[in-house]
């Protein structure tokens, strides 16, 4: 839902920096006149005191709000939260000049496709996390995507939390929501809001990832009933998409398991975080393991390919064996010669045909026998 249903909408136009802020609370107009505020990719913000939402007209002023009361304030428990979905340039150097991002960091938050890590600038982090999500089809063709995945970039500092999204999958609305309705989980600050958004997407992950189980398992028991080129198809298939799981979820792991240790982190705040390690653990193992039984299961349909191949080719050339006989004797008698054996005797077609039906029956016989047949 767009900001502008519950918060007034900031135009393009329309400059929402009171003249009563100072610099050491925002940075003065001229120098974001190159830039413009979040409007059309701003999906919601808030300013959170004390684990309390508290009503403002704008980003500037939520961002004086705060501040103002962690300056006079000896244990500061008050930031903001802006929310992005796929902004422009302008709009995230404006929250730039406003937070005091890091040039690269906002370069790496506007264009999308980004790998997945956690980088300090300052007193300030940077978090890229892969969103994933499972997407039904009817039919699964060879183009078909199994796993969507999009972009959650997050900016924590001291006072303020900026996410910037790319992607339709995994909207934070409900984290918004799960956290304004406990006061207790908004006053943990900003770590409490990445702690939040992190575990909502490892959680995602999980569900992607029973999700992959079950499919393979499917493919598995399909593979051992019967083998055909659609079957492999739909096993490279989900092999490409557990890969584009893989590239998700595995970069995470090292960086997460290292950021309880981290200063910015409250020690009150390093057990959640080192629990969401602990399930991202679980999704890579759970990730590398599927990554592996894929292999399996196209290792196994190909064999099993090749044997039922096989088993074709053995029913074919025995058959081709068996037609032979007869097709040899039609050809001898076919010759046309004279002087041949039989040829003018009363009884030769009726011999002829018994020779030949002896002899496919001995072969068919011996062909059952090996298990040709």
């Amino acid at each position: 839902m767009r900001s502008s249903a519950i918060f007034p909408r900031i135009t393009r136009n329309t400059r929402v920096i009171p003249t009563r802020l100072s610099a050491s609370v925002i940075n003065p107009p001229e120098k974001l006149s190159g830039c413009v505020p979040p409007s059309k990719s701003l999906v919601e913000f808030g300013a959170y005191i004390g684990g309390t939402k508290v009503a403002a007209d704008g980003i500037a002023e939520a961002v004086s709000l705060v501040r103002a009361h962690n300056t006079g304030n000896s244990l500061p428990n008050a930031y903001v939260w802006v929310g992005l979905h796929e902004p422009a340039a302008p709009e995230v150097e404006w929250l730039a000049d406003v937070f005091g991002l890091h040039p690269l960091a906002v370069e790496d938050a506007i264009k999308a496709h980004q790998r997945p890590k956690v980088e300090r600038y300052g007193d300030s982090i940077f978090v890229v996390l892969k969103t994933v999500a499972f997407l039904d089809h009817e039919v699964l063709t060879a183009t078909s995507e199994i796993i969507g995945t999009g972009e959650i970039m997050m900016f924590v500092g001291p006072d303020f939390v900026v996410t910037v999204r790319h992607g339709s999958h995994c909207p934070l609305a409900d984290v918004r929501e799960k956290l304004e309705d406990k006061p207790k989980l908004l006053g943990r600050g900003p770590t409490g809001v990445l702690h939040a958004i992190a575990d909502h997407v490892v959680d995602k992950y999980l569900q992607v990832a029973d999700l992959m189980q079950a499919e393979l398992e499917e493919v598995e028991a399909a593979v051992f009933a019967e083998v055909s080129s659609r079957d492999i198809n739909r096993i490279y298939q989900l092999k490409r998409e557990m890969l584009e799981l893989k590239r998700a979820v595995a970069p995470l792991q090292t960086p997460f398991n290292a950021l309880p240790q981290r200063r910015m982190i409250p020690s009150e705040m390093r057990e959640y975080f080192r629990d969401v390690g602990d399930h991202l653990s679980r999704v890579c193992e759970q990730v590398q393991a599927s990554n592996e039984l894929s292999d399996s299961i196209l290792q196994a349909a190909l064999a099993r390919s090749n044997a039922l191949a096989n088993e074709d080719m053995r029913k074919i050339s025995s058959w081709v064996a068996i037609i032979s006989v007869p097709t040899m004797i039609a050809g001898i008698y076919g010759m046309n010669f004279d002087h041949m054996p039989e040829l003018r005797a009363a009884y030769g077609y009726p011999v002829v045909i018994a020779v030949m039906v002896v002899a496919c029956t001995l072969l068919h016989r011996a062909f059952r026998r090996n298990g040709w047949l």
